[in-house]
């Protein structure tokens, strides 16, 4: 007989799975601080300085090949592996990374971008049904529309059917980005917050519809909302 359980079960037995996407700088890496338990990180980007310090459970393995991110997947495709997350940071360097060596495959450009689109749908999903949380960064995309002026925000991605597909992968998309907040005593102070669902201009969503609009730019106190306990 097949298993069976309820609804409510199956949903919270189900990890979080958060796509955060961002300008440079903005502190996408330094958002893994905020998570808890053992976390091991895919670093595709070199830039784990912001860590330094961050009093984290964390192994790092370095990823400059979509060979070496299958190898991965497949030490951790199990339940033995002992990591309560699993970060990506980036999506954007790796699919850069397949986008080379798909066009050195072929001359022609478009069998290139479909080839990418095929493998990074594929490694994407494999990573994003782990049975622990999966936190991926990728870097943010600016497009202009010509014929009103517009300007909207999305997920950066070599090619951009890539770009706008991965929304649809993951139950949790935020952007990333910095508003200024009142000090109190008539100055500034730059914080960071996570756009949780879409202003009209970015690419943003949250299935749990627990979240606000704008919430602190803690991935520990957005998994609390998202899944009590």
């Amino acid at each position: 007989m097949l298993q069976r359980k309820s609804l409510k079960d199956a949903i919270e037995a189900r990890a979080p799975k958060i796509l955060v996407y961002g300008g440079s700088g903005v502190g996408k890496t330094t958002l893994i601080a905020s998570l808890s338990g053992r976390i091991l990180i895919l670093s595709a980007e070199s830039g784990l300085l912001s860590l330094s310090g961050a009093p984290i459970d964390a192994d790092v393995i370095e990823v400059s090949t979509l060979d070496a991110l299958r190898a991965v997947y497949q030490e951790l495709r199990g339940d033995s592996h002992g990591y309560d997350w699993v970060v990506l940071d980036s999506v954007t360097e790796i699919a850069e990374v397949v986008l080379s060596a798909e066009k050195a495959k072929t001359k022609d450009p478009r069998q290139a971008y479909g080839a990418l689109q095929d493998e990074m749908v594929k490694i994407m999903k494999a990573f994003r049904d782990l049975a622990c949380g999966v936190y991926f960064s990728a870097k943010l995309n600016a497009s202009k529309d010509e014929a009103t002026g517009r300007i909207s925000y999305g997920i950066g991605m070599p090619g951009a059917k890539l770009g706008e597909s991965i929304p649809y992968l993951f139950d949790e998309v935020f952007r990333l980005i910095v508003i200024d907040v009142d000090d109190g005593s008539g100055g500034k102070v730059p914080t960071r917050y996570l756009l949780t669902s879409t202003d009209g201009k970015s690419v943003a969503k949250d299935r749990s519809g627990r979240l606000d609009t704008l919430e602190v730019a803690d991935l520990g106190a957005i998994v609390t909302k998202i899944k009590p306990a």
